[in-house]
């Protein structure tokens, strides 16, 4: 075939995590080019994500590209995607799955002082520092990855949430501050991992990614956004989830949290089939655990 047209966000980490997969292809022989794409995230930059519509602001243009042709592969980091994929796309590939865990870049959260400013974009992040630390002021943080790092000890900001798998990409793991456990700073649905994305029926590009992707990843994954599809919920509502792979087991942990961090309701389970797992987890936390009845979840 000719080139493998590789669409991406212009962000410097989405190049950076495009060139990574370029990297691989050309490994194995396999010719690809970029194609850069505009998204509305990256051009909105005055306004939340839950203003911009939630999940997929990062992606929809880069879907697009794809489905009209003007692309081959989506390159996506999996944390940004819907949990549903658009019709005629599949996710062909996930590679190998970097440090999932979310970091803070600044001081440490026992360093942090009463009143302390932290920043922040997400909804999941907010509710879970002010579960552990109701006095902190948290504040509204969007941009680039440069763009955030700059802040900490600017305008007042004490402190960054990031998350660790950037900062490694970027060169920048050295920030880090402290690493928030994920047993209850429960990451983002794919956080840490990539997504690739080609048209249905794409046999070349299917083939070509083929040995990209890794088995473990790709299983984390799918029960991660198995999780998310069955609440329905995007980046406007703070949901998170974490799985890991051990020995043909998967284990599971599930958050959902009301938006001013006052309660949680969390629950890990195991189990062999991603999909299930993540739909059955889901199912326990909203209705057996209360989930669904949590402040900002059942408005």
């Amino acid at each position: 075939m000719d080139a493998l047209r590789l669409a991406t966000r212009r962000s410097p980490l989405a190049l950076l995590q495009a060139t990574y997969v370029q990297e691989r292809l050309r490994a194995l022989d396999v010719h690809s080019e970029l194609v850069l794409v505009e998204t509305s995230g990256d051009v909105e930059l005055a306004a939340s994500l839950a203003s911009l519509g939630g999940q997929g602001v990062f992606v929809v243009e880069v879907q697009r590209a794809v489905l009209d042709g003007e692309a081959d592969v989506a390159v996506h980091s999996a944390k940004d995607l819907p949990s549903r994929t658009p019709e005629g796309l599949v996710l062909s590939c996930v590679p190998e799955r970097r440090d999932p865990v979310d970091v803070l870049v600044g001081r440490t959260l026992d360093a942090l002082g009463p009143g302390a400013t932290v920043a922040t974009g997400s909804p999941r992040r907010r509710a879970l520092l002010l579960e552990r630390r109701p006095d902190l002021n948290i504040v509204e943080l969007r941009g680039n990855m440069a763009t955030r790092l700059a802040e900490v000890g600017g305008r007042g900001i004490d402190a960054v949430v990031a998350a660790a798998a950037a900062l490694e990409r970027l060169g920048e793991s050295s920030r880090v501050a402290e690493r928030l456990d994920p047993s209850w700073f429960v990451p983002q649905v794919g956080q840490g991992a990539l997504a690739l994305e080609v048209r249905r029926g794409d046999g070349a590009a299917l083939t070509s990614l083929a040995p990209l992707n890794d088995d473990v990843a790709f299983a984390t994954v799918l029960a991660e956004r198995a999780f998310l599809r069955e609440l329905g919920a995007g980046c406007s509502l703070p949901v998170g989830a974490y799985a890991t792979w051990s020995s043909g087991v998967l284990t599971l942990s599930g958050l959902m949290i009301a938006n001013d961090g006052s309660q949680s309701v969390r629950r890990t389970s195991t189990g062999s089939d991603p999909e299930r797992l993540g739909r059955e987890l889901a199912r326990v936390l909203r209705d057996d655990q209360g989930g669904g009845a949590l402040p900002g979840w059942n408005e």
